[in-house]
């Protein structure tokens, strides 16, 4: 689903008048007052924990992994715990997210997680993304916004790709561990507008035993005629990626000297993947009103073999085809008699998921045949997903230091899954159906000194897997879940340079049923939970040439019901901080370094086993050889640190011919290691 707001925008900081904008596109944000290289959202944020990041933060990034320019977002930790080609996993406020539930994503208003996903509910892959070509991110925390529908409960992250760059791209890249990487991107005139291209080809091998042998290719082609408030674009994107994969291993093994660092415990676990999507973008503005509409089919394929046990007999294989269609439309109108300034916003989001999925034993990367299921249950499914949601927003200016945005969201889903095979002779065939509303409303005060006070409170959901809603053994999932929302905090600039935020949140989850993708099964918490914390975050201009974005996020998680098994959430973040610093004065020599601190976290419900922490430091130097060409050298994990990228705890697995054995399991990062890239424009 569009992740898109359709609201307004002031088109200067000292107009008396302000208007909205075409489209909720944070394209149009560079006619907002843009104070040192960020996006200064006094006047224009709904709450304190919403922000963009521009080509500036992301271009600064130092990222390993394509899913990690998305560490941009504060408070988000982007972390892998298996082959790179697979989706990351993801932890923000208090959620282990596992590959994408309760945050959603979207690229240029197509959704980019994956509903009733064969390995997990909200499957996002980041890794069809090129980052050279993202012109902005706009991410919001909490279940505040009624133009963001499912997974948007722990927030949401809006990329938007650019129409058109200034001159040629050509980035070439080498590195330890088998890394290469080559980008050709240009966007010259043709007729009216511009073609837009860039392909993009990689392979990683990293540190391990089975080498990740990850080979990428991917590509776009855009083409896109007018400005950001008035103009269209067609866009074709085209992804293929084939990995092998090592995943965790078990912690007491390793350090018994039973298995190394970098070894697998499974050698035939891997995967390969597609995307190929057509989209399509209209957006026409005038003084009175504005309108947007977006349309995309997407194709997602992946074939994907696990082994979570280590046993003999344990391996797995998910398959998931799909084709997902959609159309996402608003408008937004200014209105007079209410208030200083007024805006109406209504929109409506229609998707459709045909999908094939299959849960089946296999051994040595080969599927079993159906009756041959080593496994709790091997099935195959046939799944129509389909989802309506309408919204609507009003956003008023009361007076010079007040303003309100109340919302109402309506969504309605269909679940129908057709049972093709089940091992345990429950074909599971049946239709569900779902509907839920979402409240929203946003206070804002201000500004006063440069400062903004807000308060924010709503309902949010995430839908549950359609195997799981129609499941015909066991108890059935709910098909939506809710979830409520509420936060209050601060946005400042009083300091000269300083663009400050503070937030304290509260997020309550419903008792949920949920589908267990890896298992074939549904499972049920039977709990109520709870989840409180703050973000506090800074971004600082010290002067021409550094800047200091500093971030720290706690969070609380908790069943709110007794158990016998404990009250903490397993997997769920509590402490995340980051500190980066550029230099850049736009002279010969650049640089950045990049400090992220990943905390502790329970892996039991009665936090008798907990994670380590994770601290990592990554870093670049740039030397501009001229006008046009740069070198940049790259360092990964510079500390050299042997922290864990992800823990876990496995209450069921082997080693060398011993079962039934639990304890921690963890994927380690990788030792320090270097990259070269060759930039060039043309």
């Amino acid at each position: 689903m569009i992740s898109s707001r359709l609201i307004f925008f002031r088109l200067l900081a000292l107009s008396a008048i302000a208007t909205r904008a075409a489209a909720d596109d944070v394209r149009s944000l560079p006619e907002v007052e843009v104070s040192a290289s960020r996006y200064s959202l006094i006047g224009v944020a709904d709450s304190a924990s919403e922000g963009v990041a521009g080509q500036f933060q992301i271009r600064n990034r130092v990222v390993a992994r394509t899913g990690e320019v998305l560490e941009v977002v504060p408070g988000l930790i982007v972390s892998q715990h298996s082959g790179d080609g697979k989706a990351n996993q993801y932890f923000l406020r208090g959620f282990n997210l596992d590959h994408g539930i309760d945050f959603k994503m979207s690229l240029d208003g197509m959704p980019i997680n994956q509903r009733s996903h064969a390995h997990g509910q909200g499957w996002a892959d980041l890794n069809p993304l090129i980052p050279e070509l993202i012109s902005s991110i706009h991410y919001r925390k909490g279940p505040y916004y009624a133009a963001d529908g499912d997974f948007a409960n722990a927030g949401s992250a809006n990329i938007y790709y650019t129409d058109k760059i200034d001159r040629g791209l050509a980035s070439f890249g080498l590195g330890q561990n088998g890394f290469y990487r080559t980008l050709l991107s240009d966007a010259p005139k043709f007729k009216d507008g511009n073609l837009l291209y860039a392909l993009e080809v990689s392979h990683y091998d990293g540190p391990w035993v089975n080498p990740d042998n990850y080979n990428k290719l991917n590509g776009i082609l855009r083409y896109s005629q007018g400005g950001q408030g008035n103009g269209f674009n067609l866009t074709a994107m085209a992804y293929s990626g084939r990995w092998n994969s090592t995943d965790q291993i078990p912690w007491s093994e390793y350090k018994n000297g039973g298995i190394s660092r970098w070894d697998a415990m499974d050698k035939y676990s891997g995967a390969w993947a597609h995307r190929y999507s057509l989209s399509g973008e209209w957006r026409s503005a005038d003084a009175e009103s504005s309108s947007l509409v977006q349309a995309y089919v997407i194709n997602n394929y992946l074939d994907l073999y696990s082994n979570f046990e280590y046993g003999a007999n344990s391996q797995f294989n998910q398959r998931d085809s799909r084709v997902t269609s959609g159309i996402n439309a608003s408008r937004t109108v200014n209105m007079s008699g209410l208030g200083k300034e007024a805006a109406n916003t209504f929109g409506v989001q229609i998707q459709h998921d045909q999908i094939n999925n299959s849960l089946l034993s296999a051994r040595q990367r080969q599927r079993n045949p159906d009756d041959q299921c080593f496994l709790d249950q091997c099935r195959r499914d046939r799944i129509a997903q389909s989802s309506v949601g309408v919204y609507a927003e009003n956003h008023v200016h009361w007076n010079d230091w007040f303003r309100t945005v109340a919302g109402l969201r309506g969504d309605y889903f269909r679940f129908a899954n057709t049972g093709l095979h089940s091992s345990v002779g429950d074909n599971n065939t049946a239709t569900v159906n779902d509907f839920i509303t979402s409240p929203k409303l946003n206070l804002v005060f201000g500004p006063w000194s440069k400062t903004e006070y807000y308060y924010s409170v709503g309902n949010g959901y995430h839908s549950n897997d359609a195997r799981g809603v129609t499941i015909g053994s066991g108890i059935r999932a709910n098909g939506l879940v809710r979830t409520f929302g509420q936060e209050v905090g601060i946005r400042t600039e009083i300091i000269d340079g300083l663009q400050t935020t503070l937030a304290v949140f509260q997020l309550d989850n419903a008792s949920e049923i949920v589908y267990i993708g890896d298992a074939g099964r549904t499972e049920d918490s039977g709990r109520r939970t709870r989840r409180t914390g703050f973000e506090f975050n800074n971004y600082f201009k010290a002067n021409r040439w550094l800047t200091i974005d500093a971030d720290y996020a706690l969070a609380r998680a908790r069943f709110r019901d007794i158990s016998d098994e404990g009250n903490y959430i397993p997997g769920a973040v509590e402490g995340v901080a980051s500190i980066a610093a550029i230099v850049d004065d736009g002279g010969t020599y650049s640089g950045s370094l990049q400090l992220r601190h990943f905390g502790p976290r329970p892996l039991k419900g009665d936090n008798s086993l907990r994670s380590n922490s994770t601290t990592t430091l990554n870093g670049k130097i740039g030397y501009r050889v001229s006008n046009d060409t740069r070198i940049e050298l790259i360092g990964f994990n510079l500390l050299n640190s042997r922290h864990s990228a992800i823990d876990y705890y496995n209450g069921d697995y082997s080693f060398n011919g011993t079962s039934g054995l639990s304890g921690r399991v963890f994927h380690p990062i990788e030792a320090i290691n270097f990259r070269v890239m060759l930039i060039t424009s043309y």
